[in-house]
């Protein structure tokens, strides 16, 4: 999927560096992702969240904040309330795109901010945090031993993650001054809280202090066993499926009319995992599944095959066209199931010189209810007139073009 290098002017004037992932089709919404304290855009959670986000067709603008990663400025000059006027920023540089954002997403020190933010962004329908901190001064205990000096010099060198930074006293002083309370109850936007009872960095009583001091509607999703930074790509795939699905219900998915001579729109196939072979499936707004390989064959078995997809494609059909044959004459027809299995089978007809296996699809129908012979008969021979298995038996053509 594609992806935007971009920079937008901060809260001080300074450039901010920014990556804004698109999907490959249309975009639904769009929403500005905020870092971890001293982190970037470009973290693994980050990355990979916003990817999973765009496949579904949700742009995800991340980007540093002042004096971190690639964004210009002075962290020792920054502090809370500067993270929350620089996400105010990324969600303006949207909106002049006529693209205002209606998700915030934010992870540990960066949903604080977002919870903060949201008031500057009346755009923003859903708030999403990830390990968050109810107390940003929670975040004081990172460089606890050189507070003495920076209240005395005013700035001061700390090793955080094995790298230097310099804190300044107003950056202490903020987070000790800041509170969440009234501006979570006044969010008037959805809030989704994601949290791993485990964090040993940010404690998950955090996420209930959160929880309890929102409004509805509101909602609690434990992320199981994942550490604070959300390093696993599978807890990080987790998180942005959850975020894909709730926002569903609060932020309204628009896409654009399908192209002429498509009336169910185009069904989209991106790939997810450039290193196996999940893919990841969007058929308009609404419907996304995952395909992939088994595990004997390099996949991670996290979706259907892609002949899988086929023979559910035979199996839905088949039922399809059951029911709507015997609703319209009213036969006492219960219920319908369709077993499919696929297999390679020798053609017995093939040509001299053409390939000795053809495709060969075995369903297995099961119709429930008081119906009398004649009847299952004639469902059965119905199920032969199902669209998928016309197209299977009678060949399609597939045209292809190099986008």
């Amino acid at each position: 999927m594609p992806t935007e290098r971009v920079t937008f002017p901060g809260h001080d004037g300074g450039e901010l560096a920014a990556r804004f992932d698109m999907p490959d089709g249309p975009i639904l919404a769009t929403a500005v992702f905020a870092h971890c304290f001293t982190c970037s855009k470009d973290i693994p959670a980050a990355r990979r969240i916003a990817a999973r986000l765009a496949a579904m067709g949700i742009a995800v603008l991340r980007f540093d904040f002042t004096g971190l990663g690639h964004s210009q400025g002075e962290f020792e000059n920054t502090s809370f309330t500067s993270n929350v006027q620089d996400l105010i920023a990324a969600g303006h540089y949207l909106a002049g795109r006529d693209m205002a954002p209606a998700l915030l997403i934010g992870h540990s020190l960066g949903g604080a901010a977002v919870l903060r933010a949201r008031a500057g962004l009346p755009s923003v329908k859903g708030v999403v945090t990830l390990g968050a901190p109810f107390d940003p001064g929670h975040v004081s205990h990172h460089f606890a031993d050189a507070l003495p000096e920076i209240e005395a010099q005013g700035v001061a060198e700390v090793c955080l993650g094995g790298r230097p930074f310099r804190i300044g006293r107003q950056f202490v002083h903020d987070i000790a001054e800041t509170e969440l309370s009234t501006a979570i109850a006044n969010l008037q936007a959805a809030l989704l809280v994601l949290h791993a009872p485990r964090d040993d960095t940010v404690s998950i009583d955090n996420a209930a202090q959160i929880f309890l001091a929102a409004k509805h509607p509101k909602s609690f999703v434990t992320l199981d066993d994942a550490d604070h930074l959300i390093t696993r790509q599978p807890d990080a795939e987790y998180a942005a499926d959850v975020i894909a699905a709730w926002a569903g219900r609060y932020v309204r998915l628009c896409p654009p009319a399908p192209p002429p001579g498509a009336p169910e729109g185009v069904l989209r196939v991106t790939e997810a995992d450039p290193a196996g072979f999940q893919q990841d499936i969007q058929s308009g707004p609404d419907h996304h599944s995952v395909a992939d390989e088994p595990l004997a064959y390099g996949g991670t078995n996290k979706g259907m095959s892609p002949y899988g997809f086929v023979s559910a494609g035979l199996g839905a059909c088949t039922s399809m066209t059951i029911r709507m044959y015997a609703r319209r004459k009213g036969w006492p027809l219960e219920g319908v199931s369709v077993d499919v299995c696929h297999d390679k089978v020798h053609a017995q007809d093939a040509a001299p010189g053409g390939p000795s296996k053809i495709d060969q699809f075995k369903r297995v129908i099961r119709l429930t209810g008081p119906l009398d012979s004649d009847q299952r008969a004639k469902l059965m021979e119905i199920a032969d007139k199902c669209p998928v298995h016309r197209t299977l038996e009678q060949g399609a053509k597939v045209t292809t073009e190099l986008a």
